[in-house]
């Protein structure tokens, strides 16, 4: 059993990029936690020990919480690293025209400004700020990065591998029921001869092995299923690339119940067999008229 725990701790400059860095610990598989109390911050690493429940923890420690800089300081100190326990505090930084600039954009007010200039803000959070800079073991300046970069070097300063975090979902569908409003990529497969018109095929799926091998035996099939897997070969190294950590493929028949399920059930194996995470569901297996109408 692995009992290792790791926490980091997110802070730096008001927009410097912390949100963007969140949401990238996120995709890493951390539970991620904003604008936590530095106060809370032993006691909630005690109840995250115990429990067991979390191994990766990211929290966002920023100046919504700027009554609590001295804490910030005094649970850093205390969140010393053992054999079983890593703690690494990420500090986001930026010029000071850059900072200017983005708060111009937002229109956002920099929360020490109060009736100051922008800039007087910002040379207040730095000051308050230098003592956690030198101790963080991570201080990535953002005045450049676009925020795919800086996600790209907080997977690398991580050592996350892309593959590890990037996830397909494949759903069937029944163009009866509606296309799925989250889907990336839809393919409609009802130009394939339909197994519902067989009476022995009808009530059942295809999950079901005749259904399956019913579906997989036409010409038509293993046509598409050559073209559309080597479609998904060429694209999912694309969207990976561009930060996408969830891509949603849809494939869909008339009910959503044979040779949509055939199909993703066989597509999944493939991407599974090339090294990506899948989770395969399918929508409107099980769904009939009196169901739709009852529901």
């Amino acid at each position: 059993m692995n009992d290792h725990l790791e926490l980091v701790i997110i802070t730096g400059m008001s927009g410097a990029g912390k949100t963007v860095a969140m949401q990238s610990f996120e995709d890493m598989g951390y539970y991620c936690i904003d604008n936590m109390p530095p106060n809370l911050l032993p006691t909630f690493w005690k109840l995250v020990r115990e429990s067991g429940q979390f191994k990766k923890i990211a929290l966002v420690m920023d100046l919504r919480m700027k009554d609590f800089f001295e804490e910030i300081n005094a649970a850093i100190t205390t969140m010393d690293n053992t054999p079983m326990i890593t703690t690494r505090v990420v500090f986001l930084d930026a010029t000071n025209e850059e900072l200017v600039t983005r708060y111009k954009e937002t229109r956002r007010a920099h929360p020490l400004a109060k009736n100051e200039r922008t800039i007087e803000g910002i040379k207040k959070e730095r000051e308050l700020l230098k003592d956690i800079r030198l101790k963080s073991q991570i201080v990535i300046d953002t005045s450049a990065l676009t925020p795919r970069q800086l996600r790209e070097q907080l997977i690398n300063e991580f050592k996350v591998k892309e593959k590890e975090m990037f996830r397909v979902e494949i759903v069937s569908f029944g163009f009866k029921y509606g296309v799925p409003i989250d889907a990336d990529i839809v393919m409609d497969v009802r130009f394939l001869p339909n197994p519902h018109y067989i009476p022995e095929l009808k009530p059942k799926t295809g999950l079901d092995k005749d259904v399956y091998d019913y579906v997989m035996q036409q010409t038509e099939t293993e046509l598409f299923y050559k073209k559309f897997t080597d479609l998904l070969e060429f694209t999912l190294p694309g969207y990976k690339k561009e930060g996408k950590s969830n891509l949603t493929v849809a494939i869909g028949c008339t009910g959503g119940k044979h040779r949509s399920v055939a199909l993703v059930e066989r597509v999944a194996s493939k991407i599974k067999a090339d090294g990506y995470p899948v989770n395969v569901s399918h929508r409107d297996k099980d769904k009939t008229k009196e169901s739709v109408v009852r529901s």
